[in-house]
């Protein structure tokens, strides 16, 4: 359903169109053009700078970030904090009020099997022991239940500052009232209200009249920090007993602070480029590699920074189709991140 070729790096209407524009190829070319031109001009950093680059990041880093943090941990001694995709993205609210997201928090995953087993038989038969009928009570239970709602200070700070650009207060009992202030940015700052768990594959069957013995669902699992003790079986209990729950994939939820000298840096950086400037801390609801360096301690940020048009509905690109970016944000980008980089 592209308009554009997906793979081609289309350039039209001065925007770049393809997969890997918005997510996340565009942080990429400014952190290596930045450093590009800076070691050119013979600057030096006040201290050690790495980088580096991950692959796999969108299968839960197995084969990227966690083999290289697990077999070559001396590539982070020193490290204390990571700066990342994700963050330092505009979003103008209605009111023409311009905010500058920074990512200081994301939730973990919890990547699960559920199994139901039942007794194999002929379609024509009844069958009270039908797995597929108990996987689809069970999917059915968890698309109906809403998980109790817990304002992190990332996201507090963001619906405070939100409230206080249209003259108001933010109120913890109805969050949603401030969140739909966001417009289009709202979707996902409603998922980093509570632990979300989405269904998002059904395997079951084989011929129309047999009914198998066996019935299997994926589902993806966020939850928020804090959360991660009791999340999967917070998940048991609302399937049922008659479901096999597994974590296939169980990985951290950050959070880091806002206040402090880095995050400084950043808001200087887009300040100077972007006067009118509101920057604030945010929850991303998915996640990044730097999940996998939290274990040495480091802080992760999200920070790519990007002046987006005020029509542009960039959450909604991630992973989705016509997935573009204008030039002209990658141009503030670069720029932005050139002065970012410029002060380590």
């Amino acid at each position: 359903q592209w308009s554009k070729p997906a793979f081609e790096g289309i350039i039209e209407n001065d925007t770049i169109w393809g997969r890997g524009a918005v997510d996340m190829k565009n942080g990429n070319a400014m952190i290596v053009s930045s450093i590009f031109v800076l070691i050119k001009s013979g600057w030096k950093p006040k201290r050690n700078i790495s980088l580096m680059f991950f692959a796999d990041e969108e299968a839960g880093g197995a084969l990227g970030s966690h083999f290289v943090t697990k077999n070559y941990p001396e590539y982070f001694e020193n490290v204390t904090e990571a700066v990342g995709e994700v963050g330092g993205f505009s979003h103008t609210l209605s009111n023409g009020v311009r905010l500058y997201l920074i990512e200081t928090s994301q939730k973990g995953i919890a990547w699960m099997k559920l199994t139901s087993k039942g007794k194999a038989g002929h379609g024509s038969m009844i069958n009270n022991e039908n797995a597929i009928s108990k996987i689809s009570k069970a999917i059915d239970n968890l698309s109906n239940h809403r998980f109790p709602v817990t304002i992190k200070e990332s996201v507090r700070t963001l619906l405070d500052e939100t409230a206080k650009a249209y003259g108001t207060t933010f109120d913890p009992n109805d969050p949603e009232k401030i969140v739909s202030l966001l417009g289009n940015l709202s979707k996902l700052v409603s998922a980093t209200l509570s632990n979300t768990a989405n269904p998002t594959i059904i395997n079951a069957g084989y011929k129309v009249n047999v009914i198998p013995g066996e019935a299997t669902a994926y589902v993806d699992g966020r939850f928020l920090p804090g959360e991660q003790e009791n999340f999967v079986d917070d998940i048991r209990n609302i399937v049922g007993d008659d479901i096999l729950v597994e974590a296939e994939t169980f990985d951290v939820a950050l959070e880091a602070p806002f206040k402090t000298e880095i995050v400084d840096s950043m808001i200087d950086s887009l300040s100077a480029e972007d006067p009118g400037a509101k920057v604030v801390p945010y929850m991303l609801s998915g996640g990044t590699d730097a999940k996998a360096m939290s274990k040495f301690g480091i802080k992760g940020y999200g920070f790519t920074p990007l002046l987006l048009p005020n029509d542009l509905d960039f959450t909604s690109l991630f992973h989705g189709h016509d997935e573009r970016i204008p030039i002209s944000s990658l141009q503030f980008g670069a720029r932005t991140m050139h002065r970012f980089i410029k002060t380590l």
